[in-house]
């Protein structure tokens, strides 16, 4: 089996990692031609200090690199997806399912990433989502993540190729629900974040958590989602994970927004900042409310402060659970 990677940041290293890892013929593709340089002569990459890379691994800027794999993993930001795959398209077998890695949702277009994908290949679509960190993975610490596609049998398939005794893949047909999880998780996130740097207590995260559970089904299953699939793995399990760490982006993105004093050591992109405003779009459009989702868009705005936001919430009208 050969398997290619398109991005070169953490995530898209650590699958590189793990697929060669696996026996699995692995390329990478990087934008960044100094990003290729390094996995392919020191065999280690700045995003993942420490980590000593498979010599296997093959890596270049040059898109003929993925002629030829049989899956390929698209791995890079949402907001990116759109021209990365249009640029890429000629090179990509056309019968080689592409599995959407990243978690967001395209501003203006208000398109998942599998739509994205779907308006620029003609390559059979799945998604890979769930609490991984990088660093976990990279490491071969234990991790379950989902395996979503349309095609009950291609998630069947993609779940063998890709199962190892550490990445546990569990296959779903749900790749609507596994999509929104991952969305609107990082979204959440940046409002934990902003509680924790506020020091506003774990009582206060907790309740956070599962209201924000409670926006983000309301949302997945207005976009034709199932509920047990926000239950799960793609939806709560990646939630809590994303919600409690400071190796989390979104998570560590709010801390500063609720302390700005706070320094962190956290790099790349916080997906969640581009993808507050469309939530609260997507929200809209089915009429559903996402109060938590909405108080960060505008935080995010600048049309709040985060007290003003803080206050916003806390003054909601006191109503059911469910």
């Amino acid at each position: 089996m050969s398997i290619g990677v398109i991005g070169g940041g953490s995530w898209g290293v650590a699958l590189a990692q793990l697929s060669a890892q696996a026996g699995a013929e692995t390329v990478l593709w990087a934008r960044r031609a100094e990003t290729a340089a390094e996995v392919m002569g020191a065999r280690r990459s700045s995003r993942l200090p420490g980590v000593d890379l498979s010599p296997e691994i093959r890596a270049s800027d040059d898109p003929a690199i993925l002629r030829g794999a049989e899956v390929v993993f698209c791995v890079v930001p949402v907001q990116a997806t759109r021209a990365v795959l249009s640029g890429l398209a000629a090179d990509l077998a056309p019968g080689a399912p592409v599995v959407l890695c990243s978690k967001g949702v395209e501003r203006g277009t208000l398109a998942l990433p599998t739509e994205i994908a779907g308006e620029t290949l003609g390559n059979p679509l799945a998604v890979l989502s769930g609490p991984s960190f990088a660093a976990d993975v990279v490491r071969g610490l234990p991790t379950a993540v989902t395996v979503a596609a349309g095609d009950a049998d291609l998630a069947a398939d993609l779940q063998a190729r890709l199962g190892t005794p550490s990445f546990r893949p569990y296959a779903s047909d749900d790749p609507v629900g596994a999509q929104v999880g991952g969305a609107i998780k990082n979204v959440l996130a940046i409002a934990c974040g902003i509680v924790a740097g506020r020091g506003l207590g774990e009582s206060a995260r907790a309740a956070l958590v599962a209201r924000g559970l409670a926006e983000m089904t309301r949302l997945g299953l207005a976009m034709g989602a199932r509920r047990e699939t926000l239950a799960g793995l793609s939806g709560m399990g990646d939630l809590v994970l994303t919600c409690g760490s400071e190796k989390s982006r979104n998570f560590t993105a709010g801390l500063v927004l609720g302390d700005p004093a706070r320094e962190t050591g956290a790099k790349g992109v916080s997906e969640g900042t581009h993808t507050a405003a469309s939530a609260v779009a997507l929200a809209e459009r089915h009429g559903i409310e996402m109060p938590i989702c909405e108080t960060v868009a505008a935080i995010l705005g600048g049309e709040v402060t985060v007290d003003e936001g803080i206050e916003r919430l806390l003054s909601r009208p006191l109503g059911t659970e469910i």
